[in-house]
């Protein structure tokens, strides 16, 4: 875990992550620009650009389904989570950013 994770008593996108995997339906969403998905993100993770948050609806139609958000620092998933609550999800965790992952990285991809 960062410092700042620790001192802010919240768990790191690695814990996050790992939570994320031992939920069967959970769903780790990079919100992060495609050039920035293909530089580089977590395995399985599904591509929705901040801009285009509201296509969840199309792809995750189980508003209870759990949503682990991530981009590079954490601001945009914070953002995106907003949305997704505002849209009915109800489980919705802002991971944080991807810059402080310790975990494989996929390269390549798309939606």
């Amino acid at each position: 875990m960062g410092l700042f994770s620790s001192l802010l008593g919240r768990k790191s996108i690695d814990e996050y992550a790992k939570e994320a995997a031992g939920i069967a339906d959970a769903r780790i969403i990079d919100v992060r620009t495609e050039e920035e998905y293909r530089q580089g993100h977590i395995p399985k993770s599904l591509w929705i650009p901040l801009e285009e948050v509201s296509q969840i609806k199309a792809k995750i139609t189980n508003q209870d389904t759990p949503l682990y958000l991530y981009c590079y620092s954490g601001a945009r998933s914070a953002a995106a989570a907003a949305q997704f609550r505002r849209m009915g999800y109800t489980q919705v965790i802002n991971m944080g950013g991807i810059m402080s992952w310790h975990g494989e990285i996929e390269i390549g991809g798309n939606k």
